[in-house]
């Protein structure tokens, strides 16, 4: 698709040039051709600048050789999208989707568009709006292996959203218990004696204590985990940010994607 797109941009530079030298054109025509030319050129020369930075992981720079394509060029899908998967790089989620709808409204039928869309509202925790998106991008693109692994990705983390003891906890364990800062913090708020209580009723409630349901009574079991986040939240909130932020931009099979 990538090399489609530049034979594309190639042939109607091409175009043009023979257009110019026709010997058909009056004088102002022609000089408003070959500004048009070198428009063109100038952009194409800057989008491929920006993939050059984007390979080095210089994003800033990458995201301004794009913008600087775009206002050269405010007609072209490619720009926008590339410009998109540099703001999400830096974190820029909102101005990814911002760019990414541009590129879909200019071309719709660009499933590159779609599928950068869909890593951005993952990384926004917006499963079920990436997942639809995940879907568009493979029915324009139905072989595209990048898009059938990050689709799967955002349907595991709409699961595990959906789950009441991982949504009453607000964050995914399973990246926590691999992580060692969260092992050692852990460990510092079990001495908490109110934690220690708040252990010792749920391990009453697995038990089937008296006068409780057992696992049956998931209210109990979410308040739990709820109050649980909370000890942690106030012990380390710079850590839960971290881990947050952690989660959000773990990698996804698009990370790799090259650049049109």
């Amino acid at each position: 698709m990538a090399t489609e797109k530049k034979r594309l941009a190639y042939s109607i530079v091409q175009f043009l040039r023979d257009q110019a030298h026709c010997g058909r054109l009056n004088s102002d025509e022609q000089e408003s051709l070959e500004v048009a030319i070198q428009y063109i050129e100038r952009a194409e020369q800057l989008k491929n600048d920006g993939n050059n930075h984007m390979k080095e992981d210089n994003y800033s720079q990458a995201m301004e050789c794009y913008t600087q394509a775009i206002d050269l060029d405010l007609r072209n899908a490619v720009y926008y999208c590339n410009r998109a998967a540099a703001h999400s790089k830096l974190g820029n989620y909102t101005e990814a989707t911002g760019d990414c709808e541009r590129a879909i409204g200019i071309d719709p039928s660009y499933s590159k568009a779609f599928g950068r869309m869909g890593l951005a509202l993952t990384a926004m925790s917006k499963y079920p709006e990436a997942i639809s998106y995940f879907k568009k991008a493979l029915v324009l693109d139905p072989e595209n292996d990048t898009y059938k692994s990050n689709l799967k990705i955002a349907d595991q983390k709409q699961r595990e959203a959906s789950s009441p003891i991982v949504a009453g906890l607000g964050f995914d364990m399973a990246s926590l218990i691999n992580n060692p800062a969260f092992i050692s913090m852990a460990a510092s708020v079990m001495q908490n004696q109110q934690v220690q209580q708040l252990m010792s009723g749920m391990m009453t409630n697995a038990a089937g204590g008296p006068g409780v349901g057992g696992l049956s009574d998931i209210s109990s079991l979410i308040e739990a985990g709820q109050q649980f986040a909370q000890q942690i939240q106030q012990q380390s909130p710079e850590l839960i940010e971290q881990l947050r932020n952690h989660i959000r931009s773990r990698s996804f099979s698009g990370s790799a994607e090259e650049q049109s």
